[in-house]
């Protein structure tokens, strides 16, 4: 069959939609994915056919009322010509990329939807998504939270709106369900089981695990000694100034351990100090590097903790935006890493925090029982037999 993969063009989007597309090109199908023109090398690089998407603004989202706020539909009518000339037998859109769900819906193409992270959507009783708090652990806890749904449901109500008034620019009739980017015919949630809060699944809904992707990258030189090493890896796509860089390494520059620190690309804006026991580099290879650190340091992006957690390696998480303080939380729930809040991403706390999870075998060891469910289930297979399975339950006899 040929499918299209559409993803948001940001590593921690676009990557685990290559990875879906790899996995079912190993099956047989023609894959096309359509991400922003900067990741055509690595598209193209995974042997996958490449198409550029238009790209607008996702986060924080536009007013609806604008020129901006109103893009969705028209890259969704843009998108159009694409699906009627590839003829897909299915579409994956990310969660992030609203034209492609709409214009699947528009040309009748079965649906699914990839999401790179924790399942967003909260169900009564359990803390919102991205405020980055733990499961209430009382009666009165989830009384609390499910008090607190009705708030949530107002914003809830604005977004549906907001997205009837893009679906009826298409001639779609509105939806009465919230959610309504979210495929309710598949969703992949590419990420661990160990990290989701005990709830009531959808149908719909299946966790497949990470799914995986790196373009390769040549291995560098590591400081000498054999210290435990402590890997420094950034988000790509926030932090400007470096600050968990410069933070981390002049908090471990004393420390009995080496540090491997990357700027991923992020120009430093004035130079970082690099202390003796560590190296600074502006990118590298997780296969390289995760699999032999003792602990990473990140920001908590999703796809770095699932390569860190992949690999069997602890993970301390200073979260800065979006849902990365979701990801901490989640991470320092499952046993497998703490998080260390951003107002307390400084030398001294950072160092102290550091220490916790070097010292106490209970976190590797957790981490690797999150590895060991890892090799047993492949995200990208998984989720490549489920795409499979739902364009098989819409094709026409």
């Amino acid at each position: 069959m040929r499918a299209l993969v559409a993803a948001f063009g940001d590593p921690g989007h676009v990557y685990p939609a290559i990875s879906l597309g790899r996995a079912l090109a190993r099956r047989g199908h023609a894959v096309t994915i359509e991400t922003w023109e900067e990741r055509r090398a690595a598209v193209e690089g995974a042997g996958l056919d490449f198409a550029a998407a238009e790209e607008y603004r996702t986060f924080p989202p536009p007013e609806p009322g604008t020129e901006e706020g109103q893009h969705a539909a028209d890259a969704a009518r843009a998108l159009l010509p694409l699906i009627e000339r590839l003829d897909p037998a299915v579409v994956v859109s990310d969660i992030l990329t609203l034209a492609p769900t709409l214009a699947a819906e528009a040309a009748g193409v079965p649906l699914a939807t990839l999401i790179p992270h924790i399942y967003p959507v909260v169900e009564p009783g359990l803390p919102f998504f991205a405020v980055g708090l733990r499961k209430p652990r009382t009666p009165l806890g989830r009384a609390v939270w499910k008090a607190g749904q009705r708030a949530l449901d107002v914003g809830l109500e604005h977004g549906r709106r907001d997205l009837n008034g893009q679906r009826e620019r298409l001639g779609l009739p509105p939806l009465e369900r919230f959610h309504g980017g979210i495929s309710p015919e598949l969703a992949l949630v590419a990420t661990y089981p160990q990290l989701e809060y005990p709830r009531a699944w959808p149908a719909s809904v299946e966790v497949t695990g990470p799914m995986a992707f790196e373009v390769p990258h040549p291995d560098i030189e590591l400081p000498p000694g054999d210290a435990p090493l402590v890997l420094v890896a950034p988000s790509t796509a926030h932090d400007s100034e470096n600050h968990l860089v410069r933070t981390a390494l002049a908090a471990l520059a004393t420390e009995p351990v080496r540090v491997v620190a990357t700027t991923n690309r992020v120009r430093p804006q004035r130079p970082i100090p690099v202390p003796a026991n560590a190296v600074l580099v502006d990118w590298l290879s997780y296969s390289q590097l995760m699999p032999i650190a003792a602990l990473v340091i990140s920001h908590g992006g999703h796809g770095t903790v699932a390569r860190a957690l992949g690999a069997g390696t602890p993970v301390l998480i200073s979260p800065i935006t979006g849902d990365m303080g979701e990801t901490a939380m989640r991470v320092a729930w499952s046993g497998a890493g703490l998080s260390l809040p951003w107002r307390l991403c400084r030398p001294g706390p950072l160092r102290w925090a550091t220490r916790r999870p070097l010292a106490d075998p209970s976190f590797r060891a957790r981490a690797g029982e999150i590895a060991a469910w890892g090799k047993e289930h492949d995200g990208a297979e998984r989720g490549a037999e489920l795409v499979e399975a739902l364009a098989a339950r819409r094709r026409p006899a």
